[in-house]
């Protein structure tokens, strides 16, 4: 079996999340791709823990090893004069180009898609910025964290009466690039079946807004703003977390937690006879989903004084088994423990230079003839500057170690 992606070269200048996280999926898929630095403008990512042994360094990072697996990394100053040059027989290489700057940036470079394509027309541009290229709001730069704001996540996920509070994380690096990956790839069909380039543009506002299309429809068609739900879902009750037998945080708060949702009447019959059927349980008043969310505050205190006692895995089991859908709240460690992440490869060692051995995240998903595979974990700063300047650019060791000397691969 093959790389779905084999032969595809990639000239890759994104960088910190949404960008090197799309073209990652490339990578680990088979692309031969060059994933562009410099030591005079650190990626940002780079410097952001956790960290090997908790000693901050460039190379010592997890979030940039993990989101740059499969690519070789080179270093570039693409602020020196004679930079461009190097870049330009690197893009003349690839198939697709992509960056994730702020709109502007690549151009002041000569490296913008309408640059490239006078050159290479036939080339496949992939650009993803905050807002896109265009528009009153493009020039703004920022990170998922504002967009997730800008998107609507930070109001809809608040706590009624509560102060606004999103998704954890930057959470719209992580939506957009499921669009990226097929908006590059249907370019790179376009061009097979028509010789044409094509430049993908791809704001991160407008991905992340798909997420909330009832609520946008809602509020322009029926001028109705949503109520702020917390954990509750207007079609279940109970629908919630609670918490369960275990240890407390130095706060007072349980550390296990179980995750129960009711959408059916039946479900409904089905956890009382795991409560064991209590009084309050057969009360006329919770005798339907109608009555539930009427006295969904009661109903959610009631469970939660009941699942106190139980050991979260344990009712889990219980609860699947007739037919309730239920889950543990589970924390990072033991996702790592979790028997089907392990069965799926959720997680898998890689070698790294400066971190050693270490856990990287796994394929999202699996193609039956060729499944993907993360063939090296991501590059230190200009790990591969040798094998590709001279080999697949092709420079004569001359050329390479004067360029070395002028500051070019700074």
């Amino acid at each position: 079996m093959g790389d779905a992606l084999a032969g595809l070269k990639v000239a890759d200048f994104t960088w910190v999340g949404v960008g090197p996280v799309t073209i990652k999926s490339l990578a680990d898929h088979g692309a031969t791709v060059v994933h562009v630095e410099s030591h005079n403008r650190v990626d940002v990512l780079r410097n952001a823990p956790p960290f090997k042994d908790r000693e901050q360094g460039i190379n010592h990072g997890s979030f940039f090893a993990n989101f740059n697996t499969s690519k070789l990394g080179v270093s570039l100053n693409l602020a020196h004069p004679k930079a461009l040059a190097v870049a330009k027989r690197l893009i003349e290489w690839s198939d697709v180009v992509a960056e994730s700057f702020t709109p502007g940036t690549m151009a002041k470079w000569g490296l913008d898609y309408e640059s490239v394509r006078s050159w290479q027309p036939d080339v496949v541009y992939y650009s993803t910025c905050q807002l896109g290229q265009t528009g009153p709001w493009a020039p703004h730069p920022g990170y998922g964290t504002q967009l997730a704001a800008l998107a609507g996540f930070y109001h809809l996920a608040s706590w009624p009466g509560g102060e606004p509070a999103g998704p954890y994380g930057a959470y719209t690096d992580f939506i957009s690039p499921r669009f990226g990956i097929t908006a590059i790839l249907a370019a790179l069909d376009h061009r097979r079946r028509t010789g044409k380039g094509t430049h993908v543009d791809l704001s991160q506002l407008e991905a992340g807004v798909q997420f909330i299309g009832p609520y946008l429809m809602d509020a322009l068609n029926n001028e109705h703003e949503p109520a702020l739900p917390g954990n509750s879902d207007p079609l279940a009750a109970p629908h919630g977390v609670y918490p369960c037998h275990g240890p407390m945080t130095e706060s007072g708060i349980p550390e296990h937690w179980i995750a129960i949702a009711v959408f059916e009447e039946e479900q409904w019959r089905s956890l009382c006879g795991v409560l064991g059927g209590p009084e309050w349980a057969a009360e006329p008043r919770f005798a339907s989903l109608q009555g539930r969310k009427e006295h969904e505050a009661e109903l959610d205190e009631r469970l939660g004084e009941w699942t106190r006692d139980q050991e979260a895995q344990r009712l889990m089991s219980r609860l699947q088994k007739v037919g309730v859908p239920a889950g543990v709240v589970q924390s990072c460690e033991a996702l790592h423990v979790d028997p089907q992440l392990a069965h799926w490869g959720g997680f898998l060692e890689l070698e790294h230079q400066e971190i050693g051995r270490h856990l990287y995240d796994g394929l999202s998903f699996k193609l039956s003839k060729s499944p993907g595979r993360l063939s090296r974990s991501g590059p230190v700063l200009g790990q591969h500057n040798d094998e590709v300047y001279k080999g697949i650019l092709g420079m004569d060791p001359e050329e390479y170690e004067a360029l070395k000397a002028d500051g070019v691969f700074e």
